[in-house]
C-alpha cells in the first residue's frame, strides 16, 4: 500500500524514494560520461555535454535528500496511540514546515473544527513560531478564526486530543469538509 503525504511513515518512504531517484539520476550521468569517453576517446564530446546537463536534475534530487535526511517518521506506537484517542478527529502525520528562518518538524496535527493541535518530539522546535507560521498560512488561504497550538509535551498533547475527540463526537458532520480543507492547506505547506 502506498503511503500518501499526511500518513504516518510518509517521511520514511519519501526519504527512501528520493535516495533511489538520486542514485539512479547520478548513475545515468556517470554512465553517459563514461560512454562518451569510451566511444570517442576524449572527454570533449556531445555525451559529456548531455551528462553535464543531466547533473541539474540529479543535483536537485540530491538537495531534496539533504533536506529530508535529518527528519524521521512518527513512531508506530505513537501513531497507534494518537489514532486510538483521535478517532473522530482529522489527523495529519509526518510534516516538516519551513519558514524563512527555521525548519520545524511536526509529528502529528489533529484538526477539529476551528481548533488545530500539533505535537513535535524535537526539543529545538519553537512551538510558538511553528503555530504562528501555520496560522499565517491558513489565514492567507481564507481559513480565518482558527486557533493553532503546537505541543512539545506528549502527555499534554494526548490529553488535549482526548478532550477534542469528546467534543468532536457531538459536532462532527458539520465540520468535516472544513477540516479536510484545512488538512489540504497544511499538507501543501509541509515538505
Amino acid at each position: 500500500m502506498k503511503i500518501k503525504k499526511g500518513d504516518a511513515g510518509y517521511i520514511r518512504q519519501h526519504k527512501r524514494n528520493v535516495i533511489i531517484k538520486t542514485v539512479i539520476e547520478f548513475g545515468i550521468v556517470i554512465a553517459l560520461f563514461v560512454l562518451g569517453i569510451w566511444q570517442t576517446g576524449d572527454r570533449l564530446n556531445l555525451l559529456t555535454v548531455v551528462a553535464v546537463l543531466g547533473c541539474l536534475p540529479a543535483s536537485k534530487a540530491l538537495v531534496e535528500v539533504i533536506m529530508i535526511a535529518p527528519h524521521k517518521s512518527v513512531h508506530s506506537k505513537t501513531e497507534k496511540e494518537i489514532k486510538a484517542n483521535a478517532e473522530h478527529l482529522t489527523t495529519v502525520f509526518d510534516m516538516v514546515f519551513t519558514s524563512e528562518k527555521k525548519i520545524m518538524p511536526v509529528d502529528c496535527i489533529v484538526i477539529s473544527g476551528n481548533t488545530i493541535c500539533g505535537y513535535t518530539s524535537k526539543e529545538k522546535v519553537d512551538t510558538n513560531e511553528a503555530a504562528k507560521h501555520i496560522k499565517k498560512y491558513l489565514d492567507s488561504n481564507k481559513y480565518t478564526k482558527v486557533s493553532v497550538k503546537i505541543f512539545d509535551n506528549y502527555k499534554n498533547f494526548l490529553s488535549r486530543i482526548k478532550e477534542m475527540n469528546q467534543l468532536a463526537i457531538e459536532e462532527k458532520e458539520q465540520e468535516k469538509e472544513r477540516e479536510l480543507g484545512i488538512r489540504r492547506v497544511i499538507l501543501n505547506l509541509s515538505l
